[in-house]
């Protein structure tokens, strides 16, 4: 038996209370809040569940074994840790003192086979959508997904991917390994904790300096958080147009503000206003998507970024906008997308780049 099967083993002898939980293939995450109480979500609603561990000691344990087979830490100056399950779903673990018990949240790996038309059979988005969508990737419009937590951001970016023709090469960088492209010829880059001793970390910015020199025709990244934004931007700017991201915010204005903060805080001493310039040149289009209290993720605004205005404040026109209209006889979201009017400024291009003949549901957008 190799080592990754008596890992796999060993876990699921740790974590038997959840057991149920983890072989659940609707169940996308499991949260352990203390020995005593376990909350999952399943279909986008959090539940309390019955299950629980016998005592402290015995999370405690699981916790342990997740961080020896993970070569990391947990305890004592480690108050924290993420880790990997065999089968690639993401851990978290804090303990006491930080926290008043063993917490563990997991999210579960779950291969990836939707695409654009899911999303519509989901009613996360329209048909219509779902085309102009496909022909933002394929001009290479530089694209950032923005949402809060659990709103769907790499399952979008995941059904946008198939969007990305076959005859490209990608380059995927990520903080912890989640995104799964259809696309033959990708690359896949994940970021490494330092070990215990502190050696081996690798950065998304060590990521980044590699990932130039691969020769992409297209880089995604699963989420920017870091100084890494500023090497995003900039090479969406200088060579890689239609660079794929996501990135926790409310609004597209929200979205591009985060992106210039999180430029700051790179190592390089950057004026604001240049970070701000730089970010409002990079941007074509963002999807904007969240969670409503139904449990249902949609898009709730496609907008282009229009630069900056003679205040240097960003820009944004949104071009569909999703109309909630109250909730049904089962509590579910009522609504529409609908087209605001706006004509994209790069709408010419759909013909001048031999796309004109795919467009059906888009005519009334895009000149052909």
């Amino acid at each position: 038996m190799d080592a990754k099967a008596i890992y796999s083993e060993s876990i699921r002898h740790f974590l038997r209370p959840v057991l149920p939980l983890l072989d659940d293939p609707d169940v996308t995450e499991i949260m352990i809040n203390g020995y005593d109480t376990v909350y999952f979500e399943k279909r986008g609603r959090l539940t309390l569940s019955e299950l629980k561990f016998p005592n402290p000691s015995l999370l405690l344990a699981a916790a342990t074994n997740i961080a020896e087979y993970c070569n990391r830490r947990i305890g004592g100056n480690y108050h924290s840790m993420d880790a990997r399950l065999p089968d690639g779903s993401r851990v978290h673990v804090i303990v006491p003192p930080s926290a008043r018990g063993v917490c563990i949240s997991i999210r579960k790996f779950k291969k990836s086979t939707f695409n654009l038309e899911t999303l519509v059979q989901w009613g996360s988005l329209s048909s219509e959508i779902a085309e102009f969508l496909r022909l933002v990737v394929q001009l290479h419009k530089n694209t950032v997904i923005s949402g809060g937590t659990g709103t769907g951001k790499t399952s979008m970016l995941n059904a946008l991917s198939t969007a990305i023709p076959e005859t490209e090469r990608i380059v995927v960088i990520e903080d912890s390994s989640e995104l799964q492209l259809n696309q033959h010829h990708t690359v896949y880059l994940e970021a490494q904790p330092p070990k215990p001793d502190g050696s081996g970390h690798v950065s998304i910015r060590d990521l980044f300096v590699d990932s130039l020199r691969m020769r992409p025709d297209r880089i995604v990244v699963g989420e920017v958080r870091r100084g890494e934004a500023l090497d995003l931007i900039q090479s969406m700017i200088s060579g890689h147009a239609g660079s794929l991201t996501t990135v926790h915010a409310n609004t597209p204005r929200d979205a591009a503000i985060r992106l210039e903060t999180l430029c700051m805080m790179s190592d390089v001493a950057l004026p604001v206003y240049v970070a701000r310039t730089q970010v409002a040149s990079a941007l074509d289009v963002v999807i904007q998507i969240a969670r409503f209290r139904d449990g249902t993720r949609k898009v709730t605004a496609i907008a282009q970024s229009l630069g900056l205005d003679k205040d240097n404040q960003y820009q944004f026109a949104d071009i569909y906008r999703y109309q909630a209209e109250g909730l049904d006889d089962e509590g579910m979201v009522r609504g529409k997308h609908v087209r605001t009017g706006f004509v994209p400024t790069f709408s010419e291009e759909v013909a001048s780049s031999g796309f004109g003949q795919q467009v059906k549901e888009t005519q009334g957008i895009f000149s052909i």
